[in-house]
């Protein structure tokens, strides 16, 4: 996989598969979009530091990651903006959908109430949490809640969770290389924010 990666990170094709991926997998929680941004990211600054030598090791690879981030945080918001109107229009068969889908459930009534509770902010953390950008997106549409209450919090939800995926992936790929090990250290860096995610998002619930 990152071989095949390396190749693709230095074609444009990467920012489409990144776009496609973060696009969709607010309907499809299990793509591993966050996973893929990262790798993309390791891959091409592990490459490019590679290339350029000790020297210049500190800006290897930044162009990439920039046009990384933009790709991805603009997959994010457009992603989010599609599943809050389709949410918004059909709001019932949305709650039918979320119902037969136990991953959307479970995340569902863990993050409801505590994102009603919390508001704008709580969003941002929750597109971290597993399966938590697709509850707030769709539950912002079936509560019929305002573009202009929603968007904004979906913006910068989408900006901060790319620019920390991408810089994950940056860092790992120019301290550890565009092996496994600097990839693998950049994942559990992800899972370990959404973990602490979906701790910060439970708390005023439990509370």
């Amino acid at each position: 996989m990152l071989e095949q990666l390396g190749a693709l990170a230095e074609t444009p094709w990467i920012y489409v598969i990144v776009s496609i991926s973060v696009l969709l997998d607010v309907f499809l929680p299990v793509l591993p979009s966050g996973v893929l941004v990262i790798t993309a990211a390791t891959t091409a600054a592990g490459t490019a530091a590679d290339a350029v030598g000790d020297a210049a090791r500190g800006h290897a690879g930044f162009p990439q990651m920039l046009a990384l981030v933009m790709c991805a945080a603009t997959a994010s918001v457009l992603g989010d903006m599609v599943a809050y109107r389709l949410a918004w229009r059909g709001g019932d068969r949305f709650d039918r959908a979320i119902a037969r889908s136990r991953r959307l459930t479970a995340a569902q009534e863990k993050l409801g109430t505590a994102l009603l509770r919390g508001g704008g902010p709580l969003v941002v953390v929750a597109r971290f949490a597993p399966a938590g950008r697709s509850v707030v997106s769709l539950g912002a549409g079936v509560m019929h809640r305002r573009v202009a209450e929603f968007l904004p919090w979906s913006a910068l939800a989408g900006l901060t969770w790319a620019a920390y995926s991408v810089s994950l992936g940056y860092f790992g790929g120019q301290w550890l290389g565009a092996g496994w090990i600097g990839t693998a250290v950049s994942f559990l860096a992800l899972f370990a924010a959404g973990a602490g995610a979906a701790y910060v998002v439970k708390r005023p619930r439990e509370a």
